[in-house]
């Protein structure tokens, strides 16, 4: 099947160790028959003798037996625990090399891939359904080998000693196989159920983790713990619904793999007293019973991992082979001078699915322009300029920086050339200092402050109990709105950037912060185009150029003056902030 298949290509490296490993499992099964076969040997040959003379004679000559026994029993267990060592080590190497690659093209995905999947769901394919595959490989593959081989041992050796009573005792084969059917399919969909649930559930412990601000603020515990409690419980409810359906089989398995023993017993006395066997035989059939009966206990309850299995690892390949729509095509070279920043939208249309949010975009903006971008909410702001780094492809026309298509860049070349600060921060829990040279982890520390200073940000930082080298908590938690945009402003100017996109940066500081930062970007030495998505007037009068989107197309363009002039949505703006002043 692909699932094995794809967790044999992952398992690179350990191969050849977990084929020994495979190898040494069989080594115990093949084994299996020794000790009976002593037993019987013990029992026909010296336990059966008369007289005190035979048991004198049977201490001694036993001896080698019994010793033989112990040694046999401490080898097989011997290389049992080698191999479960050497499939352990292989199924952690096969897992970190999957999660290596599920973490990459995480990473590598675009934007639309996070809409439509939830956060909950991909955490739950990175540790139970990996948890899943690795307990394929070090537990569920070599116990069904072991098992397997257990059975067919055993079973050839006891047709080699009375084939009669082999058949008798397995004549319950069939009827285990269709209990194994009818419970796969029944189970199978369940399975699924089950770890949808998990998802779901999972889901929504991120969120409210994620959002517990929110849920505080509007004092709607009661509301989250009850959703929580209800997804909760609903998890609960599929995993009694699998565990009643296996259960369901389990007692008729247990039933008919302890019979064995009591058909050994009395069908193999009949056989003893008929004279068709002996009673050391019979000591070998009974005391190799557990070979016939463990494996059919064990194999329905590793078939039972095995369709979990299976269930997880579909969603998993499904992650580890997506392909992100966004990538650096074949084509693609990088640019062979620095990068200017002109920034050219020719006839650039975009859609989210069917809904068209960019309609027929025509805008130029020179190297080292500063050009603000304004509308309603919904008007296509935030998405204009994702377009440009490639977060998202453009449905029709191109995006071109210095007269080429991003497209045609290799990505890595393009966005390091992009600063990106967004009004909704993310922070990582790490130092200030690491998260404002996040871009670039060889930036100087003077170059850190002097970003810092830029961003407005240096004042605050310094009086943190530890500068700059206060850990700042998971996602900014401590630092008022504020503070979290000035550092994420100092983060995109840290790595020097030749395109500056600041979308709504400046939202959360007040006036004064605000003018003080444009002073600063204003003041930025080298060639670098910016640009501004704001609400504030203050924010973008001072731009080269102002675009208004309305309706996902450009209804006005031109400077603060000239766009008074046309008494048009800027300008009810103006006059709607000019009287709030």
């Amino acid at each position: 099947m692909f699932q094995f298949w794809w967790l044999w290509e992952n398992m690179k490296g350990v191969r050849k160790r977990y084929v020994l490993a495979l190898i040494i499992a069989v080594i115990p099964p093949l084994t299996s028959i020794v000790n009976p076969t002593l037993v019987g040997y013990v029992v026909d040959n010296f336990i059966a003798r008369d007289g005190a003379e035979a048991i004198v004679h049977t201490v001694r000559e036993v001896a080698p037996a019994l010793v033989l026994m112990v040694a046999v029993h401490l080898f097989r267990m011997l290389m049992f625990y080698i191999s479960i060592i050497l499939t352990e080590k292989s199924s952690q190497v096969m897992l970190s090399n999957i999660r290596k690659r599920l973490f990459a093209n995480i990473l590598d995905e675009e934007a639309q891939f996070f809409q439509r999947h939830r956060t909950g769901d991909l955490m739950t394919r990175f540790t139970g359904d990996l948890d899943m595959c690795r307990h394929c490989i070090s537990y569920i593959l070599r116990n069904l080998i072991n098992n397997i081989l257990v059975f067919v041992v055993a079973f050839c050796y006891l047709l080699s000693i009375n084939w009669r009573l082999t058949l008798v005792v397995t004549a319950v084969m069939p009827l285990i196989v269709l209990i194994r059917v009818v419970f796969t399919r029944k189970a199978r969909p369940l399975f699924i159920g089950l770890r949808e649930r998990l998802s779901v559930l999972n889901t929504t412990a991120q969120e409210n983790i994620e959002g517990n601000r929110v849920v505080r603020a509007f004092a709607r515990e009661d509301y989250e713990t009850k959703k929580f409690h209800e997804k909760n419980e609903e998890y609960r409810d599929i995993n009694l619904q699998v565990n009643n359906a296996w259960f369901t089989v389990w007692p008729f398995l247990e039933v008919i793999s302890q019979s064995l023993n009591v058909t050994i017993a009395l069908v193999g006395g009949l056989f003893v007293i008929r004279g068709q066997l002996t009673v050391g035989q019979l000591a070998s059939f009974i005391t190799l019973s557990w070979a016939l009966s463990d494996p059919m206990r064990m194999l329905g309850m590793l078939f039972n991992d095995l369709e979990r299995f299976f269930t997880s690892a579909s969603k998993v390949i499904e992650l580890y082979y997506t392909k992100p729509t966004v990538a650096t095509r074949a084509e693609a070279v990088p640019p062979s001078s620095e990068m200017k920043g002109e920034i050219t939208f020719r006839n650039v249309t975009f859609r989210y699915g069917k809904n068209t949010v960019l309609q027929d975009i025509n805008l130029h903006i020179k190297p080292g322009e500063t050009v603000a971008v304004m509308g309603a909410t919904g008007s296509g702001k935030t998405t204009l300029l994702n377009l440009i780094p490639r977060f998202y492809d453009v449905a029709e026309g191109a995006v071109l920086i210095d007269g080429m298509d991003v497209r045609d860049y290799p990505l890595p070349d393009l966005r390091k050339n992009i600063g990106v600060a967004t009004q909704e921060v993310f922070l990582f829990s790490d130092t200030v200092e690491g998260n404002i040279a996040y871009g670039d982890t060889e930036l100087p520390e003077e170059d850190v402050q002097r970003v810092a200073v830029m961003a407005d940000a240096d004042g605050f930082i310094r009086r943190m109990p530890e500068g700059y080298d206060t850990i700042i908590g998971e996602r900014g938690v401590g630092l008022s709105g504020g503070q979290r945009q000035r550092i994420a402003l100092a983060r995109a100017m840290a790595v020097s950037p030749r395109i500056l996109i600041l979308d709504d940066t400046t939202s959360a500081v007040d006036l004064e912060t605000e003018k003080y930062i444009q002073a600063q970007l204003r003041g930025i030495e080298y060639t670098c185009t910016k640009i501004i998505v704001a609400q504030r007037i203050s924010s973008v009068k001072d731009a080269d150029k102002i675009v208004v989107l309305r309706d996902g197309g450009i209804a006005e363009m031109g400077t603060h003056e000239e766009l008074l002039r046309n008494n048009g949505y800027y300008s009810e703006i103006h006059a709607m902030q000019s009287e709030g002043v």
